[in-house]
């Protein structure tokens, strides 16, 4: 049975305040168990969640917009779509919601592009996965320097309206610059967010053949293998980042979660001390 996480653990992890995770509760976002002292029993999937919160408020949105922000998600979102399947984020002072290539105010529901909720089984990222732990792409950069920045900058552009063409661009560039990380960074995320997980595992691979020094190349991977459901390999993948980078926060929860979920604790706790640390 996963392990269940106190108040105290949970606030001392991610720095919420008690009153925020209260207000959390009340407002229906987690649904943590309660103990025998009636005391909060928080689950893995709740801490995840709860990250979301932590994540919001580190980009100083207040307790309040948070509780109300999420508040609102929940309760425009059918029964049929948890609210798991979605990425929230802070856009400017506001709490932005995203699901694909489009997104909408928490608040006001304003539609920031056209929305349509995805049905139950649309290939959908879950918080504390995508939110922080999406596939990497690859910064914007200024200016173009190069022939292979011009082009990658063209790919970038083609991703919201066809994709079809941005991959196609990606491969280009790939098959032009073949040790340039950025394309196959880019291409292996719109790999993975079409849901074509085995591709972008490939283009990962690909990446590493000629860029093995490249964390976010490995983070990426372990996420498409964590998806495969290859726990192992995204574990292996999850440290290759961190030997590398190791001061990759996202990699460090990501492999906690999943140590925890194998029943592997102190392994767990090192990478959540780790993280912990690096959001002070």
């Amino acid at each position: 049975m996963a392990k269940a996480h106190s108040l105290k653990s949970v606030r001392d992890m991610l720095g919420l305040s008690a009153t925020t995770v209260s207000r959390l509760v009340d407002a229906g976002f987690v649904t943590p168990e309660r103990g025998p002292r009636n005391e909060y029993q928080f689950s893995f999937q709740d801490v995840v969640l709860l990250r979301t919160a932590h994540r919001l408020q580190a980009a100083r949105i207040t307790p309040r917009k948070i509780v109300k922000a999420l508040a609102s998600v929940r309760e425009q979102l059918p029964e049929q779509l948890p609210l798991t399947g979605l990425r929230i984020s802070a856009v400017g002072n506001e709490v932005a919601v995203h699901e694909g290539g489009v997104q909408w105010d928490a608040e006001s529901r304003q539609m920031l592009l056209d929305f349509e909720v995805a049905p139950a089984g649309a290939t959908v990222a879950l918080i504390g996965r995508e939110l922080d732990a999406a596939p990497a792409a690859a910064p914007a950069r200024p200016a173009a320097t190069s022939s292979s920045d011009v082009h990658l900058a063209h790919a970038r552009e083609l991703e919201p309206h066809d994709p079809a063409a941005a991959e196609g661009a990606y491969r280009e560039v790939i098959a032009r610059v073949p040790d340039l990380p950025d394309a196959y960074l880019n291409l292996g995320a719109l790999l993975y967010e079409a849901g074509r997980l085995d591709e972008a595992l490939r283009t990962y691979d690909q990446g590493l053949a000629q860029a093995p020094l490249e964390p976010r190349l490995h983070y990426n991977r372990a996420l498409a293998l964590e998806d495969l459901q290859r726990d192992d390999a995204a574990l292996a993948a999850y440290e290759a980042c961190l030997k590398l980078a190791p001061d990759f926060a996202d990699a460090h929860f990501n492999a906690a979660r999943l140590y925890e979920q194998l029943g592997r604790g102190q392994l767990a706790l090192r990478h959540f001390s780790a993280y912990r640390r690096l959001q002070r």
